[in-house]
């Protein structure tokens, strides 16, 4: 026997359309460059995303096409989050933090029609703009009232757009609604499509109790790149339930996200454990009103356990770690502790909750080995993370590495991890990470974790160097909070870490540095320190 539903379509018009009839007076607020804040009711933001639709639609473009933003956090982009979807094309969000190359690749690869472009973020585009073949208009987001030269200005085109309700199309919950590409560690970046279902489901199952549980009494400061993964989706859940939406423009320096969570009394945020690291400093020092914030999401890298801990024995925040990519669009667990959890001593509750969580409804994960046999979930056995469902893309856009990226209808993730009896998984390690020394490995995450609980250390990053016997050693990178780097010596780390960690694990050598480099997205960036540490010589390791 079949059930049989209506044919009602998971798309992100229906978000749309319900947002202005349920929360109409709900708030968007926007801090633009001159540091003061930007306000207007959902009702108006739902009137200009009509309004801004019309005008996409005056510059001819066809269902399906690419339209590319290269923008701050705003509430503009915002109505680019929905004008463009709704209207039947692609949003592709450019990261502003890449290579001019990479940048000019994705949007030549992706033949992006028209860019809506920050004017302080011109300068990044003007240099490749012959470069790219399908581009036919620019549209610049104006925050002064300035020429913007050959291309459209946002406002002007919004003014001269109708005034009236945009008739939708009836669109397909399978239609591609967005894209973005990977951050490219290596090679070129990867694009990935997501479709109005993906989104939909996807802000479904972060809104859950047990994830971000957002609701309409939350005030959202969204930190997270619009550019990154959709912003962790939290811009399409915060509208779907009606939150308040503080978006930080570029001010994103510990100064300004203090006074945003200060002022507009933030109860949620989300950001990759440098920012919340370098914020919980700056407190130290510079005291802000923290009261109102109740939870943060972390992920992208491993936050180190301590600040776990701190955040919420000194401020009341409940960190809640999350492990995710791209292509899960992207969140694909969180953790959240169990009924009996609660009543663990301190000490259990905080390693527990130091973990990267168990999967949302509608992930499956396994790991599985070198062969591709699948392990069992017990915490110890380490393997390949795998993962499938319906917000986990299936291939990459126009890309033949898709073949050695998918495995029977499963996502290669490239991450090493374990996974307990209750689900809880741990990251181990990227696999070009991971060290290898005498055929065993040794998780770099794990020694860095166990490094930066040090209270001298502010950041710490650790690689494998070449060694003649066992093929790779690891090798720290340290870099000490700036009141102590003339007072932290090699041997101090290593004896904080003889009681942490086993002993084959120490590393070889320890490098102090200013600063660990960072990807564009505020990760570590391995690949930059393995490239400038290919050559070193480890203590007493005659070379040949």
């Amino acid at each position: 026997m079949n059930g049989t539903m209506m044919d009602y379509p998971l798309t992100l018009t229906h978000i749309l359309e319900r947002s202005a009839k349920i929360y109409p007076a709900r708030e968007i607020a926007s801090r633009v460059p001159d540091g003061s804040m930007h306000r207007y009711a959902y009702l108006d933001f739902y009137r200009r995303v009509h309004r801004l639709a019309h005008a996409i639609q005056s510059l001819e473009v066809e269902a399906g096409d690419r339209i590319g933003t290269l923008c701050w956090n705003s509430s503009r982009h915002l109505e680019l989050y929905f004008a463009v979807p709704c209207a039947g094309c692609v949003l592709h969000t450019l990261n502003l933090r890449l290579a001019p190359e990479q940048l000019a690749y994705i949007i030549n690869h992706a033949e992006d029609r028209i860019i809506f472009v920050d004017a302080s973020l011109l300068p990044i585009l003007e240099p490749i703009r012959s470069q790219l073949k399908s581009v036919r208009r620019i549209v610049v987001l104006n925050d002064v009232s300035t020429d913007p030269g050959d291309a459209l200005d946002y406002e002007t085109m919004l003014a001269a757009a109708p005034n009236g309700p945009y008739p939708w199309p009836r669109l397909d919950e399978n239609t591609a609604a967005a894209m973005c590409y990977t951050s490219a560690t290596t090679g070129d970046p990867k694009g990935v499509v997501y479709s109005h279902r993906s989104l939909f489901l996807h802000s479904y199952g972060t809104c859950m109790a047990d994830t971000f549980a957002l609701s309409e009494r939350d005030t959202i400061l969204q930190l997270i790149p619009m550019f990154h993964a959709n912003g962790w989706g939290i811009p399409y859940a915060g509208i779907m339930t009606g939150s308040r939406l503080v978006f930080s423009g570029r001010h994103l320096q510990p100064s300004d996200i203090a006074m945003l969570i200060e002022k507009e009394r933030v109860t949620f945020s989300a950001g990759v454990p440098t920012l919340w690291m370098t914020l919980y400093s700056h407190l130290e020092s510079h005291p802000h009103d923290m009261s109102s914030l109740r939870r943060v999401v972390v992920a992208g890298a491993a936050l180190p356990r301590q600040f776990v801990e701190l955040y919420e024995k000194k401020y009341g925040v409940h960190i809640m770690l999350a492990w995710g990519m791209t292509e899960l669009t992207p969140i694909g667990t969180i953790t959240s502790l169990k009924s009996h959890h609660e009543s663990l001593p301190d000490e259990q509750r905080f390693d527990l909750m130091a973990r990267h969580g168990f999967p949302l409804a509608g992930v499956d994960l396994r790991i599985v080995d070198a062969e591709g046999k699948e392990l069992p979930w017990d915490g110890i056995a380490m393997g390949e993370l795998q993962a499938r469902g319906p917000w986990v893309t299936g291939s990459y856009y126009n890309d033949a590495r898709s073949r050695q990226s998918f495995m029977d209808g499963w996502l290669r993730t490239g991450d090493v991890a374990t996974i307990d009896a209750e689900g809880y998984i741990q990251i181990m390690d990227r696999t070009k990470d991971l060290v290898k020394s005498g055929g065993e490995w040794i998780s770099s995450v794990d020694l860095e974790n166990a490094i930066m609980a040090h209270p001298k250390v502010a950041e710490a990053a650790v690689v494998g160097v070449f060694h003649p016997k066992w093929q790779e050693r690891p090798l720290a990178c340290v870099a000490a909070r700036p009141e102590f780097r003339d007072q932290i010596t090699k041997q101090e780390i290593l004896e904080f870490l003889a009681a942490r960690v086993a002993k084959w694990w120490l590393p070889d050598d320890v490098v102090f540095i200013d600063a660990v480099p960072k990807t564009s997205v505020g990760k570590f960036n391995k690949r930059a320190l393995r490239e400038q540490f290919k050559d070193y010589k480890l203590p007493g390791v005659l070379l040949g």
